[in-house]
């Protein structure tokens, strides 16, 4: 077998590897002779049927693991004897394709791109500020009304008053296409609260200045994309009979209001709403300490980065600013993103400190545990109830997928390890400003 450099350019790189038809010869008759003895064939004992046959019947199927076997033993060996890492899957191609018959040589072009040397990084000098926010009295007390809107009971109103939005109606509704009443659209004593949007658009905002005891009808349209394929885009009439207008009534905010979200009592839960925002404004002072450290890291840094992942990160970052400014589409068929030159900076700034980090966390032996990577799964099931199970089953058989779960808990893990080390003032500053620097982030 010979192994012959073809391309050395930057981080691209070319080989040749030829294995002779003799080397291929002398291994299909090795495999042959080792699975010999266990082979039956009818008119002969087990492990005496002669070479020949076992040549004609096996022999193209173990020629071509051979083959297979050669070139990954030939990668393998020029992997670990230049230390090269390829930046993506290597591309391989056989010389005569198609043509090739038994006999010949196999010739197999290799091209591929190198990962580059990550230069040693100096971390003893990296300075950081945390942002450090306390759960104000406005913001708990802000808080604890929110909670007790969803506590909300409904009371009747005086009689003869009109609804209003926010007021709770209890219908009885009947729904027709034309003058045929359709399958679905029936209900009775329904408790509507007007302006939650939970019936079809428009039909709430017809309520509005009902009465008890008025019948009203509603006219609307089923939107285009409705569930019921023979409701969507078709115009529809409810004839509802309003039993009864309630007025929303906030719960008190006392104990027993405590009671309901688990506390023992109204300072219990108090102090509960406070650790949540609390542990809000440390996610997002975290995310803004991160972005401070990948900052410094992009400036003590630089080196050649594999072009295919830049363009490959270049245009996931086009298609992924596709869809949030066109939330409506959801499908892939709207073609490629053509990257622009913003999106091919943050796509060489993310290369960038993804290899470091990567390189960085690989030195220190830090690693992603079964117990991090099981609870990501978890994590990621809860977003599809009921298939909870189907999700886990994808998971198992999808190493992508798998990668994708593990890639940001090894970050975060890099990422604390540096800001351990580094040197960490905290800055108290108000939730407000905390906002404008999450804000500020997202116009980078």
């Amino acid at each position: 077998m010979q192994v012959t450099e073809t391309l050395n350019d930057g981080l691209k790189r070319g080989y040749q590897i030829t294995v002779t038809a003799a080397e291929l010869e002398k291994t299909v008759t090795e495999k042959l002779l080792e699975a010999q003895p266990e082979i039956e064939m009818k008119g002969f004992r087990k492990g005496k049927v002669p070479m020949a046959m076992l040549r004609k019947q096996f022999g193209p199927r173990v020629l071509g693991d051979a083959m297979q076997d050669a070139v990954d033993g030939a990668m393998k060996e020029h992997f670990e004897k230049t230390g090269d890492r390829p930046a993506m899957q290597p591309k391989v191609e056989m010389e005569g394709g198609e043509n090739w018959k038994e006999g010949d040589d196999v010739i197999v072009n290799v091209s591929y791109e190198a990962l580059p040397e990550i230069p040693e990084v100096d971390l003893s000098d990296v300075k950081l500020e945390k942002l450090v926010v306390k759960a104000e009295e406005a913001a708990v007390a802000e808080a604890l009304e929110n909670l007790a809107k969803t506590a909300q009971s409904f009371e009747d109103r005086r009689k003869g008053s009109k609804a209003k939005e926010g007021d709770q109606v209890v219908i009885d509704f009947e729904g027709f296409l034309g003058d045929e009443p359709f399958e679905g659209g029936k209900g009775e004593k329904y408790p509507l609260v007007l302006g939650s949007n939970s019936f079809i658009p428009g039909f709430e905002d017809q309520l509005v200045g009902a009465k008890a005891g008025d019948d009203v009808e509603v006219k609307v349209t089923f939107p285009a994309e409705y569930g019921a394929a023979h409701l969507a885009g078709q115009e529809a009439t409810f004839k509802c009979h309003v039993h009864e207008v309630k007025a929303p009534k906030a719960a008190e905010l006392d104990d027993e209001l405590a009671k309901k979200f688990g506390a023992e009592d109204l300072e219990g839960l108090k102090k509960q709403i406070a650790e949540r925002l609390e542990a809000e404004y440390q996610g997002a002072a975290r995310a803004i300490l991160k972005r401070g450290l990948l900052d410094v890291l992009d400036a003590k840094v630089k080196f050649d980065l594999p072009p295919s992942l830049v363009e490959a990160e270049a245009h996931q970052i086009a298609h992924q600013l596709y869809h949030e400014e066109h939330p409506d589409d959801h499908g892939h068929d709207h073609g490629a993103m053509e990257p622009t030159d913003e999106h091919n900076k943050l796509a060489e700034r993310r290369v960038r400190l993804g290899l470091l980090l990567a390189e960085l966390g690989r030195k220190q032996e830090i690693e992603v545990t079964d117990a991090e990577f099981t609870q990501a799964v978890l994590n990621q099931a809860r977003q599809y109830p009921g298939q909870e199970r189907a999700f886990f089953e994808f998971v198992q058989q999808n190493p992508q997928m798998q990668q994708q779960l593990r890639a940001p808990i090894f970050e975060d893990k890099v990422v604390d390890f540096i800001v351990n080390g580094a040197k960490v003032a905290e800055k108290e500053v108000s939730k407000e400003d905390l906002q404008k620097a999450i804000e500020a982030l997202d116009e980078v």
